[in-house]
Parts: structure tokens; C-alpha cells; sequence
């Protein structure tokens, strides 16, 4: 890997250093101005020759000239009479949009003019000479010495002209006339808006990428199109360019030859890559490729060997890397810069998001209504960082017309074409939120018959906002839940489900804002410390999601903060670090960990399920001391789920295998006993080992087998309704020994009295007098004795009712004001009227779990949709709290004690008991 990385990374800085020395000159120099925030890197741009690098790795050649520094600009009333010959009043820095502080305009203009000189290069004489647009947005319209070349609609994309006709000796010019008109027009734009706020920002018009001129023969290549072909130990590779030419191909890794094919410009090559090193997040192994026409034209590229597609694993429609489950693990990456917005300041910033994120823990990025220059893709290539690519929206809020259409879909073809060779991407999203949405199942349709290779998620967030009805097809269920993570549906027989945004948790920065005092986030903390801890709690929730739900994926809101967002990572200006990345690392890597299977929630309540087809409505349970599988539901009783559901205990004879308690049998666990499984407590012997159970890797290619340690081979199966220890067999044996370690089927782990009025006293020593009651609405405690008055015990007495959320765990329902129960709201605990919103029942949804601490409690009283926070007194106050979280009221002096609590009788019945 590192030979053949080297090599590639050493081809593109030749590249720069070449464009550093081939810069067109210009006699005035832009000046940008002040940005809002400052990022690292504002300082360090070139106003003579920013973004040096060469800009298009996947295709490279070994002279060009970069025409990226100062140009000449003017605004204009529209871009059909070209300044030929004439001196702008202001100047510019390419590729900087001309809304940036680094362009040194800094304003919006509809239509403009940028333009400047440039001489080619002796040496290139007898050659065709290129001229090369990363990107322009939107409509531009290219001059050379008062010839028009041509005029491209499409901010997104790249495009080429052959200007050697219109060159002439020594001096040249060129003007490039650009009408923006952002989302006054039914234009892709993505989240540029003229009146930028909240989710919406600032415009990103005109040059935005890098411009370059290079020498080519007549006979040239245009793209090479790279797809892995695993099954065939080969790369498939079709060359772009022009007709009729021979071709030869040529895969390197670490500088060796590894082989080499023939054929003609636009037929299908097969290059053998025997013993392919895949690529991987653990392992972006990039090959190095060389392709050269029979005129004479060279050119450079890469590609990975990889596999992108979707099985059966487990019972479950997993998505797949090189045939295996690999959960996507992301952020939702916006690519927004306050200095340059649309355009990272330097290269080493635009790397400097994805290092980030990977050394965070991610695996994937959403690329969020926005293409990347070429680099950034193979910065993602070379980081390892599977991509889901979006395309850039139409404006929201509107019906597109024919013409729009039009548009966004000559632009989506382009998108999926010029990015067909690029390792990373492995999902396409069409549409987001239903903004532009139009025709979806055929657009989805569509771009799978243009790339058939990757999965097409036809609606990102189709469970909500502006979406149209879901036309099923595609390869992904696609639910958004702000904060979440929460899904609403389920996976089907052929399509993946992800959670493709949750989180946005947000944090005021003083002096690193866009816009203080207009900041958005979906729900604010007030320190580091609350920020990431409440990270944690939101992120490990998806270990449940992916074995309980079926998620395969997931996007977090975001990376960075970006202009009135100030949901990120990183500070907008990538100056500030607002979590403590190395506990937002932790947790990132055991939910990815979770998807091998071998990882279980130690000291967890769980249930294991059978991933068998036609059997998958079944669990593990025990009764009369025999361990079976039998249908479990929403509507079994009480008894049955709890016989299902089970403590994940370190294995009695191994801390790295685990053991399962019973939840309603304490200190009886799950053994094996003459190759059948019961549940029994300690019969001594060989008792502990047959108690152990190690996780390994699904057998069947995804969740979780168990195999035991005292019968080496032989793993946990169920057959004709029984549950054995058996070696490995035929038939459906591997689906027969993989369970899905699932959200428990009873939550609750104490066992507290469901419609009896009860009153809870709290247990920390020298505060035993005092209890839980509600006063103005809010919870607190306060003492209460015999001679206390009416109200103030009934104030202090509640209806333990089922769950409103979840009927396996409690609510607390006022005595003296029915109908209203107690909920948390910003972590404090209040008195509220039940709305019969789902948030509301999962806001007063608590799991009665076993006593913490303190002295005589039998119950700490776990929040549902807040897991690992529970109800804690606090100075007199009542808070949903975590162990050594950010807020005050999180203080680990006490805490097991504050969050136990004597559950007894009512003091509106009497002096409890």
C-alpha cells in the first residue's frame, strides 16, 4: 500500500511543482479581503498562484500551465458583448467564487466578466493546446482573442476547449463571461441561496475551480473509465477520447508492472490485476495506471480494487464492501469555507476535512448537495473514506418546470459519468429531502442503468420535509430524525435501510461564529464536555439500530459548523475543536465494530433472534428451565419477553467471551448441558465454561454465531424449535447459528409495581428524608413527613403506568393532576399535560434498572429516548443527568446514589412502606 501511495502522491506533487513554474503572469495582483473568520490557511494562499496542485489526478499529464492568480473583473448587465481588449476596473483570484473574501470581491453579481493574458509556452509549439475548466458556476460563456469558443451550462462539472485555433503569437487573452442567477432560476445550486440564512448559504458564483491550459497530440484521451471487476481478477477500463486510436494500458502497484492490455479508444479493456490487494477503509490500497494512445498522447491515473453491492447477511439486506457487511459510518460534509466558500483556500485545507474525519473514527462521508474538485475525491481515495455523493438540488419549495429538468438532469448525467472511476463513491443520492424532487423512481432508474456498479438511494430523507411519495425502487430506505438517531421503517427484501441524517448538536463558540446571534442547531449544550457526551449517548444508540432495525448506515450533522449552523466537530473556521475527539473516536469505532458481530453492549439488556428466512419472527427464550425459540412481538405478554430477553455478562471462564443472565432469574444463565441449552444457576464443574459463549462473525455472512469455548466448533443453533450446541452441518445450519443481538424485548431491568400508585424517596446518605414531587410544574425534592400537608403528598405520589413509549418500561403519572406526567425538557424534569406526541411519550418514558448506590433503593429510573441518563436529584433539583457529562447537574460525586431510588408505597395512601 505505502509503496503504491508514495508513487501516486509523488506523481501529483511532480505535477505541482511543474504548474508552479508554468504560471501565466499578470501585471496587477487581487487583493483578497478580510473574511468574516479566518481559517488557518487564509493567510497562506498565493495571490500569484493559488491551489498550485495539479487539479485532475485520475488523469494526469506531465505539462500544463495553470491560469489560476490575478484576472481583471467587472459586473455587467449580461455577458453577450465581451470586453475584448479592454481593462477591468477591479481585480479577482481565481478560483476563488466571487461572493469570497479571498476573490476580493466579496459581493454577488448576476452577470460578470473575468479576464486576463497569458502566453503558451514555446516548447508546446506543434501541439494542440487545452484549455481546462474544473468548474464555473453557472452558465459561462469563453472567449480567446475575441473568438467565442462556446458557452457550457452546469456549475458542477468540468469542461475542456481546444483553443488552438484562435491562439495567436506571444500575448493572449481570454475573458470568460458568467451568469449566476443562484436560486433565482430553476438551476441545480445545491444550498447557495440570495438570501442566505439558517440551512441556507452564501453563493458561490462564477470560477470556483482550476483553470489550466496543456499540450495534447491531435489524437487525445479525454477519460478513463475505471470499474473494479473482482469476479474477473481484473480492471475494467474504458478509454475516453479520440475515435479510432489504439490503446495500451498499464497497472503498476509500488512502481512493479502488473500487467498490460490493448485495445481501441472506447471498447472495453479487461486488465488483469491477479491477487488483487482490495481497497478498503482499513486499507485504501490505490493502484497506478498508464494509458497511451497510439498518437503519441500519455496519461496517469489510479484506481482501487473494490466491490460495491448489497446481500442477505444475517437475515438482514446489509449493503457490501468486497462481498462483506461494513457498517457506513459518516458525517454530512457540506464543503463550505468562510474565507473561500465553495473553494478550500489551499489544498492542504480541502485534505485537512477528511483527515479529520477519518482520524475520528468515520468511515464514510455524505457529500451533501455539493461536487468536489477532482482532488478532494482522491484525497478521499487515498484517506479510505467510502463517499455517498449527492447531486446538487434544484431551489426547494417549487415544482421544477420542463426546463429545470432538463437541466438537473443533463448535469446528474455528467456528475455520474465524470465521476465513474472514483475508488470512494459507493452510493449515489439523487434527490435530498425532496427538494426538486420530480419523477424519482425513474431518475433512480436511471442512474443505476448509468452506473449499475453502486447503490442509488433515490430520496435522502424520504421519510420527511418535501418528498413525494416513496416509488419503492432504488437500493435504499433513506429516513432522516433530527436529533435521533431513529428510524421509521424497516429493510426490505431489496433495499439497504440507513439513517442518512441525525444529530446536529450544536455549541456557541464565542468569537469563531458566522453570524452571532443568529446561530441554528436542532438542540444546543452548553459545553465541551455536555457536547460530547451527549455524542456518545445519541451515537451508541445505533449499535441498537443496527441489530434491532436493520440500519446499515449513518450520517451525522456535520464535520464542521457552516455560516449560521453551528452543529459541527470543528469550528466554521476550523480553528476549534468543540467535542473531545478522543471519546467521539471511541464510540465511533464500536459502533462500526458492532457490524462484525463479534462486539456485544457488556452489562446490557438483550434479546437474540433467529436471522433464519421464514423463522425471523422467532427469539430465544427460556421456560421451565429450557432454552427454545418461540414468536415474540409487540403484543406478548409480560412473562414471554422477559424470558427472552437477557444481561450480556463477561464469560464466567472468559472476560473476552460473555454470558447470558437471565433478566428474570438473576444469577441464572444460559448453559450447555449435554449439547442442549438451558438456563440453570451454578451446578459447579464444568458449569462456568458451558455458561461462556464467544461471539464470533456471523456464519451466515453478517450478526453474530456463538461458539463455545469447552466444545471448540460447536456453535449456539436452533433446530425444530430447540436450541443446541452443533457443530457445522448443511442445510441452513449457517442461518441455523446466526442470531441478531437485538434491543431487548423488556427494557426494564427492576422490576417495579406497573398501576400502583407509589411515591419514590431518595437514598443518597443524609437526604433520606426527602422525595421526589412535582411544585410549579417541576420536579424536585423536598422533605416530606407524616404531618406534611394534603397537597404536598400528593405532590409526591404518582401511577406508575406502562411506558407511553414502551409498555416494558414506566411512567409517572400525577395523582393530583391526571393526565399530566412527568417528562424531561432540556434535562429537567417537569410536569406536563401528555400531548400524544411521540416525543412526549418518549420524553416520559423512564426503564426501571437495578439500584445504582445509595441506601435501600431499588430502582434507577433510565430515560428511553436519553439511554445512560437517568433521573437524578441535584440540589433540590430533578434532572435527567449522566455519569461525568457536561452539565453541572452531571457531577459523578454521588451519582450512583442520586439516580437510586426507594420506590414504596404512596404517601397519598399513608406514610409509605
Amino acid at each position: 500500500m505505502a509503496a503504491s501511495r508514495r508513487r501516486t502522491s509523488v506523481w501529483i506533487a511532480v505535477t505541482a511543482l511543474l504548474a508552479g513554474t508554468l504560471v501565466a503572469s499578470t501585471p496587477a495582483v487581487a487583493a483578497p479581503k478580510p473574511p468574516r473568520l479566518a481559517t488557518p490557511w487564509t493567510g497562506q494562499v498565493s495571490t500569484t498562484n493559488p491551489l498550485p496542485e495539479y487539479p485532475r489526478p485520475q488523469l494526469t499529464r506531465d505539462r500544463w500551465l495553470s491560469l489560476n492568480g490575478t484576472w481583471q473583473f467587472a459586473g455587467a448587465t449580461n455577458i453577450d458583448n465581451p470586453p475584448v481588449g479592454q481593462n477591468l476596473g477591479e481585480e479577482i483570484l481565481v478560483p476563488y467564487p466571487i461572493e469570497s473574501a479571498l476573490s476580493g470581491i466579496m459581493r454577488h453579481q448576476d452577470y460578470s466578466y473575468s479576464r486576463r493574458t497569458f502566453t503558451v509556452p514555446a516548447d508546446w509549439s506543434g501541439q494542440r493546446i487545452q484549455l481546462n475548466f474544473g468548474a464555473v458556476m453557472w452558465r459561462s460563456k469563453v472567449w480567446i482573442n475575441g473568438t467565442l469558443l462556446g458557452t457550457h451550462d452546469g456549475g458542477y462539472d468540468p469542461f475542456t476547449y481546444d483553443i488552438t485555433g484562435a491562439l495567436r503569437t506571444g500575448s493572449n487573452e481570454i475573458i470568460v463571461g458568467v451568469w449566476a442567477p443562484v436560486n433565482a432560476q430553476e438551476i441545480p445550486v445545491g444550498k447557495q441561496r440570495l438570501a442566505p440564512g439558517g440551512i441556507w448559504y452564501t453563493p458561490s458564483s462564477g470560477i470556483w475551480q482550476t483553470v489550466w491550459l496543456e499540450p495534447t497530440p491531435a489524437a487525445r484521451v479525454t477519460r478513463l473509465d475505471t470499474v473494479p471487476n473482482l469476479a474477473a481478477g481484473a480492471l475494467d477500463l474504458t478509454v475516453q477520447g479520440t475515435a479510432g486510436q489504439g490503446v495500451t494500458a498499464q497497472v503498476y502497484s509500488g512502481g512493479a508492472l502488473v500487467a498490460t492490455a490493448t485495445g481501441t479508444v472506447g471498447s472495453l479493456l479487461r486488465v488483469p490485476v491477479p491477487n488483487a490487494r482490495l481497497w478498503t477503509p482499513d486499507d485504501p490500497y490505490l493502484y497506478d495506471l498508464r494509458v497511451t494512445l497510439s498518437g503519441g498522447d500519455s496519461v496517469g491515473g489510479y484506481f482501487g480494487m473494490r466491490s460495491v453491492g448489497k446481500a442477505m447477511l444475517g437475515g438482514v439486506l446489509r449493503p457490501t464492501l468486497n462481498g462483506k457487511f461494513v457498517y457506513q459510518l459518516g458525517t454530512l460534509d457540506q464543503g463550505y469555507w468562510p474565507d473561500g466558500l465553495y473553494t478550500a483556500p489551499t489544498d492542504e485545507a480541502l485534505r485537512f476535512d477528511l483527515e479529520q474525519q477519518k482520524a475520528l473514527g468515520f468511515n464514510t462521508v455524505r457529500k451533501h448537495i455539493k461536487v468536489e474538485p477532482a482532488r478532494w475525491f482522491y484525497h478521499a481515495d487515498r484517506l479510505g473514506l467510502m463517499v455517498w455523493q449527492d447531486m446538487p438540488a434544484l431551489a426547494s419549495g417549487r415544482e421544477p418546470s420542463t426546463v429545470g429538468r432538463q437541466r438537473f438532469e443533463v448535469e446528474l448525467r455528467r456528475m455520474v459519468e465524470n465521476l465513474r472511476g472514483i475508488t470512494s463513491i459507493v452510493q449515489w443520492v439523487p434527490f435530498n429531502e425532496g427538494w426538486g424532487e420530480y419523477d424519482a423512481g425513474r431518475i433512480a432508474d436511471l442512474v443505476k442503468s448509468l452506473d449499475p456498479t453502486r447503490l442509488v438511494n433515490h430520496n435522502s430523507g424520504s421519510n420527511c420535509c418535501d418528498s413525494d411519495p416513496d416509488p419503492g425502487n432504488g437500493d435504499v430506505i433513506d429516513d432522516h430524525w433530527y436529533v435521533g438517531p431513529n428510524v421509521a421503517r424497516q429493510p426490505s427484501s431489496t433495499r439497504i435501510l440507513v439513517q442518512g441524517e441525525y444529530g446536529g448538536l450544536g455549541l456557541h463558540v464565542t468569537g469563531h461564529e458566522w453570524n452571532p446571534g443568529n446561530t441554528f442547531a436542532y438542540e444546543m449544550l452548553p459545553t465541551v464536555d455536555a457536547l460530547t457526551a451527549r455524542y456518545v449517548q445519541i451515537t451508541e444508540k445505533l449499535v441498537d439500530l443496527q441489530n434491532g432495525s436493520g440500519v446499515s448506515g449513518s450520517i451525522y450533522t456535520e464535520p464542521t459548523d457552516v455560516e449560521d449552523e453551528i452543529n459541527g466537530f470543528f469550528t466554521y473556521d476550523r480553528q476549534v475543536r468543540k467535542m473531545d475527539f478522543a471519546r467521539v473516536r471511541a464510540v465511533n469505532l464500536r459502533v462500526i465494530a458492532a457490524a462484525s458481530g463479534t462486539v456485544l453492549p457488556l452489562n446490557r439488556l438483550v434479546s437474540l433472534k433467529v436471522t433464519t428466512p421464514g423463522y425471523q419472527d422467532r427469539s430465544l427464550r427460556h421456560i421451565n428451565g429450557v432454552v427454545n425459540t418461540e414468536v415474540v412481538n409487540g403484543s406478548s405478554g409480560q412473562t414471554l419477553k422477559q424470558d427472552a430477553t437477557f444481561w450480556v455478562r463477561p464469560g464466567l471462564s472468559d472476560a473476552n467471551c460473555y454470558s447470558f443472565e437471565s433478566r428474570n432469574f438473576p444469577g441464572q444463565y444460559l448453559r450447555h448441558r449435554g449439547n442442549r441449552v438451558y438456563k440453570e444457576a451454578d451446578t459447579g464443574g464444568t458449569y462456568r465454561a458451558d455458561a461462556t459463549f464467544c461471539a464470533r462473525p456471523g456464519r451466515s455472512g453478517g450478526a453474530t454465531s456463538f461458539e463455545s469455548p469447552s466444545l471448540p466448533g460447536s456453535f449456539l443453533r436452533h433446530r425444530g424449535g430447540e436450541v443446541w450446541m452443533d457443530p457445522p452441518g448443511t442445510g441452513s445450519y449457517n442461518d441455523d447459528a446466526t442470531w441478531t443481538v437485538s434491543p431487548p424485548w423488556w427494557r426494564s431491568g427492576a422490576d417495579l409495581p406497573q398501576g400502583q400508585v407509589s411515591s419514590l424517596r431518595v437514598t443518597t446518605s443524609g437526604y433520606t428524608d426527602r422525595w421526589l414531587r412535582h411544585f410549579d410544574g417541576a420536579a424536585r425534592t423536598d422533605v416530606v413527613t407524616a404531618s406534611s400537608t394534603t397537597v404536598t403528598k400528593q405532590d409526591a405520589s404518582f401511577t406508575l403506568r406502562p411506558g407511553l413509549a414502551d409498555s416494558s418500561c414506566f411512567s409517572l403519572e400525577s395523582v393530583n393532576y391526571q393526565g399530566q406526567f412527568l417528562r424531561h425538557s432540556g434535562y429537567r424534569l417537569v410536569r406536563n399535560t401528555n400531548d400524544n406526541s411521540a416525543l412526549f411519550a418518549q420524553d416520559a418514558t423512564f426503564c426501571a434498572q437495578p439500584p445504582r448506590g445509595g441506601t435501600g433503593g431499588n430502582a434507577a429510573l433510565e430515560s428511553l429516548n436519553y439511554p445512560g441518563y437517568f433521573i437524578r436529584h441535584y440540589a433540590e433539583l430533578v434532572y435527567i443527568a449522566t455519569n461525568g457529562g457536561g452539565n453541572t447537574w452531571d457531577n459523578p460525586g454521588s451519582f450512583d446514589a442520586d439516580v437510586t431510588w426507594r420506590v414504596t408505597t404512596a404517601w397519598v395512601n399513608g406514610t409509605p412502606t
